[in-house]
């Protein structure tokens, strides 16, 4: 394998979530908190893209801290009823990494315990190494390098060891700041405002899981 390590993000990289959880319960809030407002998936998904799903809620929508105490606990009913598949390919490529003897890790905004669940449904033989979710706080969390920090120390593994694979900017960065390879997963957060900030960053370019196969492993004889 090229990489020891694979850090993967978990929504819309791993998992479809915003198709079958994160934008079915943003309208679900909108219609408790906001009657009458709409957004189409592709002007969501462009959204959190830019300015990003908290300023979307704060800045652009107003929501309050109680509604934003709301709108979480709203996310959280649907997605403890809603388990969002694995890409095709997902669960094969971990099964590989971890039965080759490497390492998975999963940074990601999503929960701990949603992550956890998402794989021991879908690949329970390759669960993660470690998780490194929104439960962290602040300053542990991307783009903070923390998490990274911790893989490195955790496993004493040099940064040439680690791949970080992520949909959006914020795994970007996290990578850059410890000099980490970053690989853009295409195949997730595919719509032309994600590509406009995605597209020109200096970095491996993936479409397909297909394409993150044959970089981790080699291409298939």
């Amino acid at each position: 394998m090229r990489y020891r390590c694979l850090v993967l993000d978990h929504d819309d990289t791993a998992v479809q979530s915003t198709p079958t959880v994160n934008y079915p319960s943003f309208v679900n809030t909108l219609a408790l908190l906001r009657p009458g407002v709409s957004y189409s998936y592709e002007e969501f998904v462009g959204l959190c893209a830019e300015p990003g799903f908290e300023a979307l809620l704060r800045e652009i929508l107003g929501f309050t801290d109680e509604e934003m105490e709301i709108e979480t606990r709203q996310w959280l009913e649907f997605v403890r009823r809603v388990t969002p598949p694995f890409w095709p390919g997902i669960p094969e490529l971990v099964r590989r990494q971890k039965a080759e003897g490497g390492l998975l890790c999963v940074v990601s905004h999503s929960f701990d315990e949603n992550i956890r669940r998402d794989y021991q449904a879908a690949c329970p033989e390759a669960m993660p190494d470690a998780v490194y979710g929104w439960d962290r706080g602040d300053g542990r969390r991307k783009p903070d390098p923390w998490p990274l920090e911790d893989i490195l120390a955790r496993w004493s593994l040099e940064p040439r060891d680690l791949l970080v694979v992520d949909d959006l900017l914020p795994g970007y960065e996290m990578a850059r700041s410890c000099g980490v390879d970053f690989a853009c997963a295409h195949w997730g957060m595919d719509a032309p405002p994600v590509r406009a900030r995605m597209d020109p960053l200096p970095c491996i370019h993936l479409e397909t899981v297909e394409d993150l196969a044959a970089l981790q492993f080699g291409k298939a004889e």
